[in-house]
């Protein structure tokens, strides 16, 4: 189906208010993280390979601590006002998150919007070997979940793109409009790439209000 525009929503530090994924990993695999995330976050080390390790040494016994650990994490305000204007101007809301599908899934849950947003794109893992194992259906060169794969099964004149961190940075760099927060920022203006800030859900909701040319009606 052809949209007139389609937004892909990070989730981890985007949706979330703290870095939930990054928490999980550091929480659950320390060592391992303290060594592999400074690489990360410097791009010396590929997300794909980066991430693969550290969750692929967390036993699987340790799934259901995950999936709890993610509970009581706060989101951004303003997430249900943006998804319910952005249904009313026929827009899909796509979750396209570096992190883990179950994790995604239960905050959706809890907030009551996993029935309003259009798809959630994410690492997936199986539990039935000691350790996690990695199955994700979009991994690509350098990514667990290749974002930009993601976003090319959606036809659209106008691509947006809200993310945070450097997971983002491949999808914002083919999106047409951006709004980066932290990390991402310092990637957009490495990159020479054009972003608009936000702090909250509100604020790209008034943002596309005027971008558009409508109202929330």
């Amino acid at each position: 189906m052809l949209f007139n525009s389609v937004v892909f929503c990070d989730f981890d530090g985007t949706i979330t208010a703290v870095e939930t994924f990054a928490g999980m990993l550091k929480e659950f695999s320390p060592e391992l993280s303290a060594e592999i995330m400074p690489q990360l976050y410097n791009r010396t080390l590929t997300l794909r390979e980066g991430v693969r390790r550290i969750l692929e040494s967390i036993p699987s016994s340790y799934y259901p601590n995950i999936l709890e650990y993610v509970i009581a994490k706060p989101i951004r305000p303003g997430l249900a006002e943006l998804i319910d204007f952005l249904s009313s101007q026929n827009v899909p809301f796509v979750v396209v998150s570096g992190g883990l599908k179950g994790m995604v899934e239960m905050v959706l849950k809890r907030e009551n919007l996993i029935d309003k947003v259009h798809d959630i794109f994410a690492i997936e893992v199986t539990t039935q070997q000691d350790y996690l194992t990695v199955d994700s259906p979009f991994e690509g060169d350098t990514e667990l979940l290749a974002k930009v794969q993601v976003m090319e099964l959606y036809q659209s004149s106008e691509k947006i793109i809200i993310g945070d961190s450097v997971t983002d940075v491949n999808m914002a760099m083919v999106g047409d409009l951006v709004f980066a927060r932290d990390r991402l920022i310092n990637y957009m203006e490495d990159a020479n790439k054009p972003y608009i800030s936000w702090e909250d859900f509100f604020d790209i909701r008034h943002y596309l209000m005027q971008h558009w040319g409508k109202d929330a009606s």
